[in-house]
């Protein structure tokens, strides 16, 4: 009896595939979303105060590290920031089984994808409009990039990353 073939793989590929398209899609609505709320809550400059002139945001745009990193173009870094989850996506299950999500990256223009290793470390439980501290490795891309390694290595072969929500650190 001949065997059935397993016509899975070349639908999840595809699934990846239109994930890919449409993540820049999602990224530019979540950038508008952000900029309409920052608009909303800012006065125009007619509302403020005569005696005090208002104050320029004297934080640069990369004074994070991941925003130093996606501003050289440089992957294969381990490094430490912090953000807010802007999007959970679904767990990607395939090989290791990660959980993901997009993070604004504080202080920056930047939103990475988070790929956390669920096969090695503890789920982390975030939603959307949590702040996340963390600590993996970063590898740049023009959506502006990925951190994966968030979690202890169990070969003990290189440093391990987390992931700190509200106190709590997943490795």
């Amino acid at each position: 009896m001949p065997r059935p073939r397993n016509t899975s793989r070349p639908v999840v590929r595809l699934l990846k595939q239109l994930l890919l398209l449409a993540l820049p899609l999602i990224l530019d609505a979540l950038r508008q979303r952000k900029a309409q709320r920052t608009a909303a809550s800012t006065p125009p400059r007619g509302d403020l105060p005569a005696s005090r002139p208002p104050r320029a945001d004297t934080t640069p745009k990369t004074a994070s590290p991941v925003g130093e990193l996606h501003r050289r173009r440089r992957s294969d870094v381990v490094v430490t920031d912090t953000g807010l989850v802007v999007k959970v996506l679904p767990d990607d299950n395939d090989g290791s089984r990660h959980q993901r999500f997009l993070v604004e990256v504080d202080h920056t223009d930047v939103t990475i994808k988070i790929a956390h290793n669920i096969d090695l470390a503890p789920r982390v439980p975030a939603r959307e409009g949590d702040r996340l501290r963390f600590r993996g490795e970063y590898e740049y891309n023009d959506l502006g990039g990925a951190l994966h390694w968030t979690h202890h290595d169990p070969k003990r072969w290189r440093e391990g990353g987390w992931i700190e929500l509200d106190g709590q650190r997943y490795e």
